[in-house]
């Protein structure tokens, strides 16, 4: 039986959740051109959002799109602050409740879940399927198609009826949801949404749940559209494959990129989240170096210096970090 959500709308849309939100939102966005004409009446403006959702008036504003590339091509919406604001203020009460419900091996977007601490978990599991390095181990490794522009808002809604009997959070979450749609009309969620990060853990949820209790998988690991299965038994994971398919396009309709499927040694090398993992050491992936180079070109500060220094602390990556400091002094000087 699963757990209830207790809280209430007007837990959500209180101004005193609203103030709270907002002063999450703020961080990092204080010189936003945008941010600031909200700030000037944010009084005026957190009580008038206050209102339309007390009145159940409230609509979902249009997005902006724009395109980064980090590393691969993005296209990313971005909501008028307004709305960001009501994620926030629903991502607050929500994502304590919900964090609960998702395995301890789904990562991303999620507090103490950063890529590091996945990649840690990726060795622990080496370590225990290889009996310290005296077996062989085999990694499956998959990704979601099209993750984001794929995920169905029916079954997601469906999902959060499962969790939340409030009527009026359903409604206020689907208005949310059904606010963008990417290839048809209910399909979807924009990437740049703070609902969205939490959504996409909720929807996968259900998959990583047939991973661990249908499947019974031991050692799997799921980071956003990507996860890896560890086994010594190359045959057992191949005969994973049409389960797993199955599931998610039945369950889901999500699929597997069909060119992004592999069973290969881990002694082979296995990429996964930016690493070159190997059974006793990992590198950094050549597009992560080739970034990470133009990055520091581009901007030399110490501030990047320092963010890449903290990426590096997490391989085998000596050579590399002088490479880096060099790159940086000849740039400086």
């Amino acid at each position: 039986m699963r757990k209830k959500f207790i809280h209430t709308y007007n837990d959500i849309i209180s101004v005193e959740n609203l103030l709270l939100a907002w002063k999450e939102f703020i961080k990092g966005k204080r010189n936003k051109k945008d941010v600031q004409e909200f700030q000037i009446r944010l009084m005026d403006n957190i009580l008038e959002l206050n209102r339309d959702l007390t009145a159940l008036t409230y609509r979902h504003g249009k997005y902006k799109a724009f395109n980064i590339n980090d590393p691969k091509p993005r296209n990313i919406h971005k909501a008028l602050v307004r709305d960001r604001l009501l994620h926030h203020a629903l991502y607050r009460i929500l994502y304590p409740f919900f964090d609960k419900t998702f395995i301890s091996d789904s990562f991303s977007c999620r507090l103490e879940k950063a890529n590091h601490k996945a990649i840690a978990r990726f060795r622990y599991f080496a370590n225990k399927v290889s009996k310290n390095r005296r077996k062989t181990i085999f990694v499956l490794k998959c990704d979601i198609r099209k993750f984001f522009a794929s995920v169905d808002q029916q079954i997601l809604i469906n999902i959060l009826k499962y969790y939340i009997s409030d009527e009026n959070i359903l409604s206020l979450l689907s208005n949310i949801v059904s606010s963008f749609s990417s290839t048809k009309k209910n399909v979807g969620l924009p990437l740049g949404n703070l609902t969205s990060q939490l959504l996409v853990n909720i929807y996968m949820n259900e998959f990583d749940q047939f991973v661990k209790h249908r499947l019974k998988i031991k050692y799997y690991i799921r980071y956003a559209d990507d996860f890896v299965i560890l086994s010594n038994e190359k045959i057992f994971l191949q005969n994973l494959i049409p389960e797993i398919s199955r599931f998610l396009s039945e369950n889901l309709h999500l699929s597997l990129h069909p060119d992004k499927i592999s069973i290969k040694t881990l002694a082979s090398g296995t990429d996964f989240l930016g690493w070159v993992h190997f059974s006793d050491h990992r590198i950094l992936r050549g597009s992560t170096k080739r970034r990470m180079f133009k990055k520091v070109k581009e901007n030399p500060v110490a501030e990047t210096l320092a963010s890449y220094h903290g990426l590096l602390k997490h391989g085998n990556t000596q050579k590399l970090k002088k490479k880096l400091d060099l790159v940086a002094q000849s740039l400086v000087l």
